[in-house]
């Protein structure tokens, strides 16, 4: 057999032995991002093969060459509709069959995010029995941690049934189930999150290291054998495969376990925000749930969870395109994980019907203070979103606080007077502050007129001291 024989014959049995192979979040069953450039990517054991994408919704080819065996296209996407097929050819062919173009949200957080309506959800049997919904693709990412970045996780996409939806997020599902009422387009969840978590495991370990307060602040964080503590650990497993996959935006419940350095709280959040954006390469919109109250310490008002939102509120208040959903009306002091979930979903939902959807007429958010004026030895708080007046669920106000020169806070009356609270108190004749609902297990009952309630804040800039 000559050189030129074995070389054909070689070059045969390669291209013959060539395997395509895409990430587990390009399935069956997925939901790509409508009006978008869709992603499509993967790898090639035929190091400079051709690959060729076609989207059935126009049939047009999207050709690349892939490089040392990676290769991706920009897939341009349609107006929502469905169900489609994704076609890639090389050597060898792949199809993705009921693919739908929509809305794509990731979920993401610790256990409130996580819980489904199998960990527990109020009316749970009715809700689960009615998840029937062919448009609501689900896909779960499994809790992994992994100390590099990982290029693919376990999954698939699923349709939304009873079956599927017992054990998926519940906040994610309502989310994703008011907006598919709101906007009748098909709509992906990608849930990714993990009881117990501190912020700073969803937050590539590079990144903190820039900070050496946040890498300080970070070995706060005491190891338990239940979930990651170590930074970026969790981004590394069960986000960095994402990155690449077109999303509309994100939700995010998590905060609980940063109480433990909540102070740091201020500079996390917003980095985790700015990370994400940057490694999507897009300023998607990202809103989030104010932790509940809860009893952590029945010996005392304990502020570190009060810290933890107002950092949350910071956030809110400084970083663009976020919104916050506020839960402080439909907490359980005696359960860290209340079974309102439906409410925490709809609230999400609302933000996101308003500010990126564009929906008219949605209240998307609760009482949100603005400032206060001096008025003798009474101050006078007003509010953003409270511009058709507030109300208050229950006799009289609860949980102002007043303080003076001295900075000793008091229990505070306060009145409703239109869109206004006046907050006065005989124990402080010269008052310089308020902190309304500011610490951890504080209940309040201030709402706008729509029904919102109202985020805890304080107006001062005092140092909080913890134990």
């Amino acid at each position: 057999m000559n050189k030129l024989v074995v070389f054909v014959v070689a070059l045969t049995v390669n291209l013959g032995m060539a395997k395509i192979w895409t990430p587990t979040i390009l399935s069956d069953n997925m939901v790509l991002q409508q009006n978008s450039e869709a992603t499509i990517w993967g790898w090639t054991t035929h190091t400079s093969e051709t690959i060729t994408v076609i989207g059935t919704w126009n049939n047009t080819e999207v050709t690349t060459k892939a490089h040392q065996g990676v290769w991706f296209v920009k897939l341009p996407t349609p107006v929502a509709g469905g169900p489609y097929q994704v076609i890639i050819k090389g050597h060898e062919e792949l199809r993705y069959s009921n693919v739908l173009i929509g809305e794509v949200w990731i979920a993401s957080g610790q256990s409130n995010m996580q819980w489904s309506p199998n960990m527990g959800l109020d009316n749970a049997e009715e809700e689960v029995n009615n998840a029937n919904y062919s448009d609501i693709r689900f896909f779960q990412v499994p809790q992994r941690k992994t100390s590099t970045p990982q290029e693919d996780t376990p999954g698939s996409w699923v349709n939304c049934t009873p079956t599927s939806m017992q054990d998926f997020s519940s906040v994610a599902y309502f989310f994703g189930r008011k907006l598919y009422k709101n906007l009748s387009v098909p709509i992906g969840l990608i849930s990714s999150n993990w009881g117990g978590t501190p912020v700073e495991v969803w937050i590539p370990k590079e990144i903190l290291e820039k900070d050496e307060t946040l890498m300080q602040a970070s070995q706060q964080i005491e190891e338990f054998e239940w979930w990651p503590n170590l930074p970026g650990t969790a981004y590394n497993g069960m986000i960095h495969p994402l990155t690449k996959f077109n999303i509309a935006g994100a939700i995010w419940y998590q905060g609980e376990s940063n109480r433990a350095n909540a102070k740091s709280y201020y500079k996390s959040f917003p980095l985790l925000i700015e990370t994400w954006r940057n490694l999507w390469e897009k300023d998607f919109p990202f809103y989030f749930a104010q932790i509940a109250p809860f009893d952590y310490d029945a010996e005392k008002k304990d502020l570190k969870a009060a810290i933890v939102r107002d950092a949350q509120l910071f956030t809110m208040q400084n970083v663009a395109n976020t919104g916050m959903a506020v839960t402080n009306d439909i907490g359980n002091l005696k359960d860290i994980h209340p079974t309102n979930k439906q409410e925490v979903g709809r609230r999400l939902a609302l933000w996101a019907l308003a500010k990126t959807y564009g929906v008219e007429a949605v209240t998307y958010s609760g009482p949100v203070y603005k400032e206060m004026v001096l008025k003798g030895s009474r101050i006078i708080l007003h509010f953003d979103h409270a511009q058709n007046g507030l109300q208050m669920k229950g006799k009289t106000l609860k949980e102002f606080y007043i303080a003076g020169e001295d900075q000793v806070f008091y229990e505070a009356k306060g009145k409703i007077k239109g869109n206004t609270v006046e907050v006065y108190s005989s124990n402080v004749k010269e008052p310089k502050a308020v902190r309304f609902a500011f610490y951890d297990k504080a209940e309040p009952n201030l709402y706008n007129a729509e029904g919102l309630p109202a985020s805890a804040f304080r107006t001062d800039d005092w140092e909080i001291k913890l134990d």
